[in-house]
């Protein structure tokens, strides 16, 4: 049973849940780059193996938004992200597994080799994948597409949010600092002061900062943007927040009252970059440092630029006493196998560019 309904055995009566992950995701000691860096106790915790089949943070949402799915009938369930987008793939290789057919509505992002990869692996799990230029473009191509499956099942398709993060979704990472807190007291890793872990359609950051607190650790989150801002800031994290905490209590009046202050909640936004999915130079350099030091691989859309502000704290701050864990969100299954044979043109013409044109200057060859 995973902790949070150990703790209250009433939201695991009241939440539909399905399992899809391999937990707890091991924390490991890094050691090499502590030492580079100067300091003693810096660990990193790593969803990219949540599941043996495609991990990364999306799997601790899905089990709550599938489960939702299959407790309320649904046949197909459709979702938003960029070309690329992690919890697309995620969605269409969750659904795939449980009999579900998955729709993504895809929004144009600028070329790296995971687009690619991301890409050819949904459409192997058989995802209906859309493509447009924007938001705008997509709206009434949406609507239409979901009166069409209406029509056809007789019901809509159960709706996902870009990323998962809605209240339901989010309960996974609250469930995740409650996963932490048996960590630490299995003497795994110390009681983290920080949490330095990726911004982007927030429900990963606040719900693991709810969790925490539920928890009873003192653990602060430092969330580093990776979207736009208008995705992500403290207005809508805190909106969402407060619905996510309205479930909790709905559900189990016993589920502790947390509260975040505005102060807590310290986004870290100088290291987006450019636009999202553009690669930095601090996220690459740190993206490599890590990988020398530990042998461990991040990403530059998400992954990377949380670690490049990590990096830069320990530089600017110092701090050998301080206990720091780096969540790690990014996939770290291999699945080149299952798409190595698969040619692009079987996608829609509108994919077509992400394998035609040149990735972006600082994205390296998977092979690099």
């Amino acid at each position: 049973m995973i902790p949070l309904f150990e703790q209250y055995p009433l939201l695991k009566e009241k939440i539909p849940y399905t399992q899809l992950g391999t937990f707890p995701t091991p924390v490991r000691h890094l050691k090499n780059l502590g030492k580079k860096m100067g300091i003693d106790y810096l660990y990193l915790k790593d969803d990219g193996l949540s599941s043996t089949m495609y991990g990364g943070n999306k799997v601790r949402k899905l089990e709550f938004l599938l489960g939702d799915a299959l407790h309320k009938g649904a046949k197909e369930v459709l979702t938003f992200g960029f070309a690329g987008s992690n919890h697309a793939l995620a969605t269409a290789v969750y659904t795939r597994k449980l009999g579900l057919k998955s729709i993504s509505i895809l929004l144009a992002q600028p070329n790296a080799w995971y687009v690619r990869r991301n890409l050819l692996f949904s459409h192997v799990c058989g995802a209906e994948l859309h493509h447009f230029r924007n938001e705008i473009a997509a709206y009434i191509p949406t609507i239409i597409i979901l009166l069409q499956k209406k029509v056809r099942l007789g019901k809509f398709p159960y709706i996902i949010g870009p990323g998962g993060s809605s209240p339901l979704g989010a309960i996974g990472y609250v469930n995740a600092g409650f996963e932490l807190r048996e960590q630490v007291s299995m003497g795994l890793i110390p009681e983290p002061d920080t949490i330095f872990i990726p911004l982007g359609t927030m429900g990963t950051a606040l719900g693991l900062s709810i969790g925490l607190k539920a928890a009873g650790l003192k653990t602060r989150v430092v969330p580093v943007r990776v979207t736009d801002e208008k995705y992500a800031n403290k207005k809508k994290f805190f909106k969402l927040f407060e619905k996510t905490m309205a479930l909790a209590l709905s559900l189990d009046a016993s589920f502790p009252r947390v509260e975040i202050s505005a102060d807590e909640m310290d986004i870290q936004h100088d290291f987006f970059g450019e636009q999202y999915a553009c690669f930095t130079e601090q996220g690459m350099a740190a993206i490599d440092l890590l990988e020398r030091s530990e042998g461990i691989r991040l990403e530059g859309t998400y992954t990377g630029k949380a670690m490049a502000a990590l990096i830069d704290h320990l530089r600017r701050n110092g701090a050998r006493n301080e206990v720091i864990l780096f969540w790690n969100t990014h996939n770290t299954r291999n699945f080149s196998d299952v798409i190595n044979e698969i040619d692009y043109h079987q996608l829609h013409r509108r994919f077509h560019r992400y394998f035609e044109e040149d990735v972006q200057p600082l994205d390296k060859h998977p092979s690099e």
